[in-house]
């Protein structure tokens, strides 16, 4: 019968051990990296959360706004008819319309809609829906001559566009028409 050296066994248990030891920081790391990776993910998920929940705020009333714009629409036509009528009839119902209509656009820029700067800009399509283009030669082409309803944003987003009027390139003039 072969006995063994006492060195071999404390030897094969300390190889063990080692190899043991090396298992469990392999492991130890790999759960230490997951771990890490499920708190970023978690991490991100909030951030996502919150960004939905921030727009969601921000944008709620985009809707109502947009069905309130026809009755904006419907306040600035009765002034722009007073304008042309020039009659002192009614002005203290119009005055009315006027305040109405101011407190009106206020209301809605307290929550981030804006009317669209568009008379006399060059005609952005993101911003601007042309209606029609028409001879100006007091404009350079592609300019915004005429706005025909007004556009608005709400904070970063188009709520609606401005209907505008854009002026065209004029035609060249004909040499062999001049004498």
């Amino acid at each position: 019968m072969t006995m063994s050296s006492p060195h071999s066994i404390e030897d094969e248990a300390v190889a063990t051990e080692a190899t043991d030891v090396a298992t469990l920081l392999s492991e130890n790391a790999s759960l230490k990296d997951r771990l890490l990776r499920a708190l970023a993910d978690a991490e991100n998920a909030r951030r996502q959360a919150d960004r939905k929940a921030e727009d969601t705020r921000k944008f709620a009333v985009a809707e109502l706004a947009r069905e309130l714009l026809p009755v904006i629409d419907n306040l600035q036509r009765v002034l722009e008819a007073r304008k042309t009528a020039q009659s002192s009839e009614n002005d203290a119902l119009l005055e009315g319309v006027e305040t109405t209509l101011r407190l009106f656009l206020q209301t809605l820029e307290r929550f981030g809609v804006k009317k669209i700067v568009a008379s006399g800009q060059r005609f952005d399509p993101s911003l601007h829906e042309a209606l029609m283009e028409a001879d100006d030669a007091s404009h350079p082409p592609g300019m915004v001559t005429q706005v025909l309803e007004d556009g608005y944003m709400i904070h970063d987003r188009l709520l609606r566009p401005a209907r505008v009027v854009v002026s065209k390139k004029q035609p060249p003039m004909d040499q062999g028409s001049i004498l």
